[in-house]
C-alpha cells in the first residue's frame, strides 16, 4: 500500500513538486493504517476484486462490440442484424456476469420466495412481450409512411 500511495502522490504532485519526504511520510502513515486495521484492508481487497472483474467485463464487451459492429471487407452485416446480434450479445453478457458473480441463486430465491408468485411474473412477462410487439409494429408502420 505504501508504494501505491507514494506513486499516486508523486504523480499527482498533491503536496507540490519535489516534496518526496512529505509524500513518503504520508504514504508511510497510510501503510501503517493498513497494517494495523483489518477493515480498510478488506475494503481494498474487495475493490481490487471488483476492479479486475470490471476490467475483464469491459474487455469482453469491447471485443464483442468490435466483432458485431466492425466493418471488415468480407464480413459486412446489415444494420438490423447488427442490432439483433448486439442486443443478444448484451443479454448473454449480463447472464454470464450474473452467473460468474454467483448472483444467480440469490435472484432465483428472490423471485421464488419473496412473495412474487408465478402469476405476477407471468403477467409481467406478458405485458413486456406485448409492449415490445407494439413498439415493433408502430415502428414498422411509421417506416412505411
Amino acid at each position: 500500500m505504501f508504494f501505491i500511495v507514494f506513486a499516486v502522490l508523486e504523480r499527482t504532485k498533491l503536496f507540490g513538486a519535489e516534496k518526496k519526504q512529505l509524500n513518503a511520510l504520508t504514504a508511510f502513515v497510510v501503510g501503517l493504517i493498513f497494517v494495523t486495521a483489518i477493515f480498510p484492508k478488506v475494503i481494498v481487497e474487495n475493490l481490487v476484486l471488483f476492479l479486475t472483474v470490471a476490467i475483464v467485463a469491459i474487455f469482453v464487451i469491447l471485443l464483442i462490440w468490435g466483432f458485431i459492429f466492425g466493418d471488415e471487407k468480407g464480413f459486412a452485416l446489415n444494420n438490423k442484424l447488427k442490432w439483433i446480434l448486439g442486443i443478444g450479445a448484451g443479454i448473454a453478457f449480463f447472464v454470464a456476469l450474473i452467473w460468474a458473480t454467483g448472483w444467480y441463486p440469490n435472484l432465483v430465491d428472490f423471485f421464488s420466495n419473496s412473495g412474487l408468485n408465478s402469476t405476477i411474473i407471468t403477467n409481467a412477462t406478458f405485458i413486456i412481450v406485448i409492449a415490445i410487439a407494439l413498439v415493433l409494429l408502430l415502428r414498422s408502420g411509421a417506416a412505411k409512411k
